[in-house]
Formats: structure tokens, sequence, C-alpha cells
């Protein structure tokens, strides 16, 4: 059976890794009440579903792209119920050129996550400063946002103005 904690309203006791650390400590300084739950790795949509029943919302998904030369890098935040269509995003982005997946060692060298966990949590590492932050229209203007803290065993959830005012005080997003 898959494990999903009780939600808790403090940082974990001990961090898993920078990124996460990080997180716990921008939420602090910025003033941003969360909630988390600790889970089993959640990597299914099975997974998923038994934290987003615990959550009380819906996880997004966060992809990491780039273009051909791995010059362009974006982190996109969507829906688990919306497919990933290269083209519409590139057409959304303003007819950017063709995008794919990232490798994984360009998600951990510039996010600090692992496959699995990538967050746009990352986006206050400095390492992190040049990636495109992009975000689905319907998940910017909703009450609530839940993803991964980082780690695939911790997932948070904020209000999503708290998110876009204070935790990306400063950075580009831009809503397609």
């Amino acid at each position: 059976m898959f494990y999903v904690s009780e939600p808790i309203s403090t940082p974990p006791e001990a961090f898993a890794t920078t990124l996460q650390q990080t997180v716990y400590e921008t939420f602090a300084a910025k003033g941003i009440p969360f909630t988390r739950v600790d889970t089993d790795p959640g990597i299914t949509m099975e997974d998923c579903q038994n934290i987003d029943a615990k959550i009380g919302i819906h996880i997004v998904k966060t992809i990491f792209l780039c273009n051909r030369q791995e010059t362009e890098f974006y982190l996109y935040v969507t829906s688990d119920d919306k497919p990933f269509i290269t083209r519409e995003f590139c057409a959304a982005m303003g007819g950017i050129p063709r995008v794919s997946f990232a490798s994984a060692g360009k998600l951990r060298e510039l996010t600090g996550a692992e496959v699995g966990a990538t967050t746009i949590l990352s986006a206050v590492l400095p390492e992190a400063e040049t990636i495109h932050l992009v975000m689905d229209a319907d998940i910017a203007t909703s009450e609530w946002f839940a993803c991964t803290d980082g780690t695939p065993t911790c997932f948070v959830k904020i209000r999503t103005q708290d998110l876009r005012d204070k935790y990306l005080e400063g950075k580009k997003l831009t809503l397609i």
C-alpha cells in the first residue's frame, strides 16, 4: 500500500537535498504558510491520486524542457490531465524552436532535482536563474498549488498567489 502521511505544517526534521532545505528556508523567509505530506516515492498516476486525496488538490505536472542545442531551458507547470504537445507549447511561447525533454544531468545541474521530483520551486536556486518559467494559465489562476518540494517523497501545498507573488517574486513567469 502506498504511504502518505497526514498533512504537516512544519518543515522536515532533516533535509534530503540542498534544494529541499532552500525551499523551506524560502517559505520561512517570505512568510509563506504551507501544508506538506511525506510519501513513498510518488512516481505513478495512482501514487499521485493517493497524494491528491490526502493533500486536498491535484498535484501539478512539471516538465523540464530544452532546445536542441541545450542552451535554452524551460520549466513548464501544467495539470496532469493535459497532454504535452511540443508543437502547441512552442507556438504558445511565440514560435520558439522545437523543444524536447532535457537530460537528467541538466535537470540535476540546473534545478537541484532528480527525475520524479521536478518542481518550479527550484527557481530560487542561483543555478536556475536562466531557466524560463512557464505555467498553464488555469493553474496560475487557481486558489491552491501543490507540487514536490524537490524530492519525490514530499509534496507541498501553498496558495497559488503566494507562489506567484512571494516565492517567485522578481522572476518572470510566462502564462500560456
